[in-house]
């Protein structure tokens, strides 16, 4: 497999040489554009074509919401991971209406941001525990009075097992163990997931499930 192509985008030059440094040090991983605005990141999103890309949200100009939302129009399969020093409820689901596949604070360690940006590569969600129960305080709640209904037409029942099971945060590998199919299954079935709900990234679709309330409460530990 090629290496992980990532573009990281901060006001803060530090900030930007300190990601680099830790992420370059993996042989699966190489950095190939960095920006210090919003606006200069939609730009390299096009010339640079990360698989990734690791963006803040309080930057001058176009910041890190509306940059997502650029990104994931312009270049829906790059997954964008934010980095941030903020948990600010609306900045937060802005960010994952914008298409952001994970959402992680600046407070993590190192080899919590490499296996952040492997597994919003391999298409799986990344969400500090911090921001997921943002995400579950705000939407099931209100998936509690939708019928569900919808799901049938939309997704089998195989497919709505799956996306279950990644709601609670389940990996791709741990799902395949959960249902005894194998891992390429399972991907595939994500796939089917993804194209139906026209999303790119699983925390997309599981945002999606949460706000239709194809999942309540009692899916989730």
């Amino acid at each position: 497999m090629g290496r992980i192509k990532i573009l990281i985008a901060d006001d803060h030059a530090v900030v930007r040489d300190g990601t680099r440094q830790i992420l370059e040090h993996e042989s699966d991983m190489d950095v190939v554009a960095e920006a210090a605005d919003g606006s200069e990141a939609i730009k390299l999103a096009g010339t640079s074509r990360p698989d990734v890309a690791i963006i803040d949200i309080a930057m001058p100009g176009v910041d890190g919401i509306e940059a997502t939302r650029q990104i994931k129009s312009l270049y829906p399969s790059v997954a964008v991971l934010i980095l941030s020093a903020y948990d600010d409820d609306q900045f937060v689901f802005n960010l994952l209406e914008a298409g952001a596949a994970g959402y992680l604070l600046k407070s993590v360690r190192g080899r919590e941001l490499i296996d952040a940006v492997r597994q919003v590569y391999a298409g799986e969600s990344v969400l500090h525990p911090a921001i997921a129960r943002k995400v579950l305080n705000r939407f099931v709640p209100a998936a509690s009075k939708t019928s569900g209904q919808k799901t049938t037409e939309m997704l089998s029942e195989r497919e709505i097992e799956v996306l279950k099971l990644a709601t609670r945060g389940f990996s791709n590998q741990d799902i395949a163990d959960e249902l005894c199919l194998s891992l390429r299954t399972v991907q595939a079935h994500l796939g089917h997931i993804f194209n139906k709900l026209q999303v790119s990234s699983r925390t997309e679709a599981v945002v999606r499930a949460l706000k239709e309330g194809w999942v309540t409460l009692e899916d989730i530990p």
